[in-house]
């Protein structure tokens, strides 16, 4: 069923075994903002994560962002303990790449993230982002609090109802928690802030040039 036109995600049982520990290790620190990538972070931050297609282009897209303190890539929502970045390729693992964000929610709210997370990509195209195919490109949110996953879930909702207005279909992106079921896993050094070392490299990452309505879902008529 992998050799097939549709990508499949993996049951437990089809999954890769994985390992106990990870084959590789990660930078300390951040190459643009300089900070932390792995925690404990500093008291008063957030983290978030976020699934919009190659890791690559979305991880600046966040990093750039005022009040975010620090990014990093990995693999989220599979089966396969510690996974490589050709596992994770072969739809072997059940894992989609992520954006891990650390933010100050002082100068940037989750709202705010939330927004740039929808406009950032095509959340009605299921298993792809462009060109870019496979179960590893799957849109989704995990979340860190039920406050998160409540603004998820209505951002989700009010921008359902744009895209719908401008001829798209139903969003896919899945809104789960991070927990013990979902752990994060980093990707290899290569991947941190790929496009800081590789200014020219591929991003794959559009979005539909829909606004989504941030900060007016909850207003009458919305």
């Amino acid at each position: 069923m992998f050799l097939s036109r549709t990508p499949v995600l993996p049951t437990p049982e089809q999954a890769l075994r994985g390992r106990p520990e990870p084959e590789f290790s990660v930078p300390e620190r951040h190459t643009v903002l300089g900070n932390a990538l792995l925690g404990p972070y500093p008291e008063g931050l957030e983290v978030a994560d976020f699934a919009l297609g190659c890791f690559w282009g979305a991880e600046r897209k966040f990093w750039q962002t005022e009040g975010v303190w620090t990014t990093l890539v990995g693999y989220q929502g599979g089966h396969t303990p510690n996974p490589a970045y050709e596992e994770v390729c072969s739809g072997l693992t059940g894992h989609t790449e992520v954006v891990r964000v650390v933010f100050d929610p002082s100068k940037v709210s989750y709202e705010s993230l939330l927004k740039l997370f929808w406009e950032s990509h095509d959340p009605t195209q299921g298993f792809r982002q462009g060109n870019d195919v496979g179960t590893q490109y799957r849109s989704a949110v995990y979340t860190h609090t039920p406050e998160q996953a409540t603004k998820a879930e209505a951002s989700r909702a009010a921008y359902q109802k744009v895209l719908a207005g401008s001829g798209y279909g139903e969003i896919t992106t899945t809104v789960l928690p991070a927990d013990e079921e979902r752990p994060f896993y980093p990707a290899e050094a290569y991947h941190q802030q790929y496009l800081d070392k590789n200014p020219a490299g591929y991003c794959g990452i559009g979005g539909t040039g829909v606004s989504c309505p941030i900060g007016v879902a909850g207003a009458p008529g919305a």
